[in-house]
């Protein structure tokens, strides 16, 4: 029975890094007979340019039929003038994850121990890394209504947006949570605001309430100011992070760097049957696009989990990651990791190592 991938590229480096793990997946599709059949389409300033939205209903059409879909990055400067906010090239990754209800984020940070030197802090804090965040990611402060800029009476403009989450939305991504630290090291943070924001006092006491349904897993609670700080200080400490939408968010960009690069983060988005988007961690980084010099193995990796969580095939996601480990044992290294005495390759030129160490 076939698989269908849907593949979308995206802006700036998207096209770039999606080239190479569409090559990946190509290559494992013929090594383990998966029957994945590929197809593509536009979303964010691509699809805005293509066809005047950030998502073209063509688009959000193929997205509902496929089984999975494999996404680059959206946005960048050309689309910053916009007038219309609800045709920036973020409108259409938002609207894919609303409309697809993809509530669940997952963003490992994982420390390859070929890159322990390229990681911002010292190689005996973060040497095996290995934390999950689990992020909410269609509710919260982004998508939360009112929103807006508006002008007061005395002619001064003032924005607002409304921080909101239902019960149901809080118990959907903490069972989430609490089924991935119980396979995993049997540690969950929850991460909040509770001395300031109400809404993640319902956060914490929900949380709070389902700890009592996973006794195997020992449930922790920390401001996300505190959490920010101990992830530079002593990362090893977390096993698996849940938090909403725009903790999340910044909490896991801080993590990619405890990697060595946010070119190494790989995420999944999924629904409640696991059906999924998979991007980078990464932006569109328009600044290099164009220049061969990106990281693919972000969305090579994304790939894998794709394979791994959507698709039910994890011999091959095995393949791929074991391919990725091979390729940095041997020195391989895009400028973002790129150390003295490594060989420095191209976007290109990573991608079809991989390839060959599959």
């Amino acid at each position: 029975m076939s698989k269908k991938v849907l593949i979308l590229p995206g802006d700036g480096i998207g096209p770039e890094i999606v080239t190479e793990a569409e090559n990946v997946l190509v290559a494992v599709n013929a090594k383990f007979n998966l029957g994945l059949e590929f197809d593509h389409g536009l979303v964010g300033g691509a699809g805005y340019d293509a066809n005047g939205h950030p998502l073209p209903a063509e688009t959000m059409e193929k997205a509902r039929t496929a089984d999975a879909i494999l996404l680059g990055a959206v946005g960048g400067p050309k689309w910053d003038a916009l007038e219309d906010r609800e045709m920036r090239p973020e409108k259409g990754l938002l609207g894919l994850r609303s409309g697809l209800e993809l509530f669940g984020n997952l963003r490992p940070a994982i420390l390859y121990p070929q890159l322990a030197d390229a990681s911002s802090l010292k190689p005996e804090v973060v040497s095996g890394l290995d934390i999950l965040i689990v992020r909410e990611l269609t509710g919260g402060i982004y998508f939360g209504q009112p929103r807006g800029i508006r002008t007061l009476e005395n002619g001064e403009r003032e924005g607002y947006n409304t921080y909101v989450y239902r019960e149901s939305e809080i118990r959907r991504i903490g069972k989430v949570a609490f089924e991935a630290a119980k396979k995993r090291g049997g540690k969950l943070c929850s991460v909040d605001k509770a001395n300031v924001l109400e809404v993640t006092v319902l956060w914490r006491e929900i949380m709070t309430e389902m700890a009592k349904d996973y006794p195997e897993v020992e449930l922790s609670h920390m401001y996300v100011d505190n959490a920010a700080m101990q992830l530079v200080r002593a990362p090893k400490q977390f096993d698996v992070i849940v938090t909403g939408n725009m903790f999340g968010d910044i909490l896991s960009d801080a993590a990619a760097m405890l990697t060595g690069s946010i070119g190494m983060l790989p995420s999944a988005s999924l629904d409640k049957d696991n059906k999924g988007m998979y991007e980078p961690c990464h932006g569109s980084a328009p600044d290099i696009a164009g220049q061969g010099i990106a990281n693919p193995l972000a969305t090579i990796l994304s790939a894998a989990m794709m394979l791994r969580y959507s698709l039910g095939e994890n011999a091959a996601a095995d393949a791929i990651e074991k391919a990725v480990s091979d390729v940095l044992d041997q020195n391989l290294r895009t400028p973002d990791i790129y150390s003295e005495g490594m060989t420095k390759v191209s976007t290109s030129e990573m991608g079809a190592a991989v390839v060959k160490a599959l």
